[in-house]
């Protein structure tokens, strides 16, 4: 018997017993230091993507930074939170070929220093597309494409009211 692959919304709903916070790894410490790491659950991942308002973006390192602080931890797992932003991605992809009308913006989170994520959805000329719909320039870097000024239309993920309203699972 085959096994059926997970769609992206299965994968979204699979907590893994997440989030975890624990001591950042040996391997792990000469790039980013000593103390905590936050292993995110991947709905806590979309949640923090769908806070991002239309006309502004985040990067994937801004989500890091708020998971740390909402989970009193020194960093956000630089490995799972890219995995589950990806993951968020292609279940907002399925739910709009559904025809759902409101999805997380994916579109939205940026790879650090503004760079749109190829690996998303769309891909970079989807993707680009929204963010000009959204008032935003994109320009090309030569192969990559970034988002000018970014840092001007960075969201706020570190609103205290949205912990308790849209974080806690």
């Amino acid at each position: 018997m085959m096994k059926t692959r997970k769609s992206w919304r299965e994968k979204l709903a699979d907590s893994k017993d997440l989030p975890r916070v624990e001591r950042i790894p040996e391997g792990m410490a000469k790039m980013w230091g000593t103390g905590t790491l936050v292993i995110p659950a991947p709905k806590e991942v979309d949640r923090l993507m769908r806070q991002v308002p239309r006309g502004k973006v985040t990067t994937i390192n801004g989500i890091r930074e708020a998971l740390a602080r909402k989970h009193k931890a020194t960093i956000g797992c630089p490995i799972t939170t890219g995995i589950f932003a990806r993951i968020a991605a292609g279940a907002a992809a399925e739910e709009e070929a559904e025809g759902e009308k409101t999805i997380t913006p994916y579109w939205r989170i940026l790879k650090s220093g503004g760079e749109i994520n190829p690996r998303y959805p769309d891909g970079v000329a989807g993707q680009k597309r929204r963010l000009e719909a959204e008032g935003h320039k994109v320009k090309a870097k030569g192969e990559k494409f970034f988002v000018e000024n970014f840092e001007r239309f960075l969201a706020n993920l570190y609103d205290p009211e949205a912990w308790t309203d849209r974080l806690d699972p």
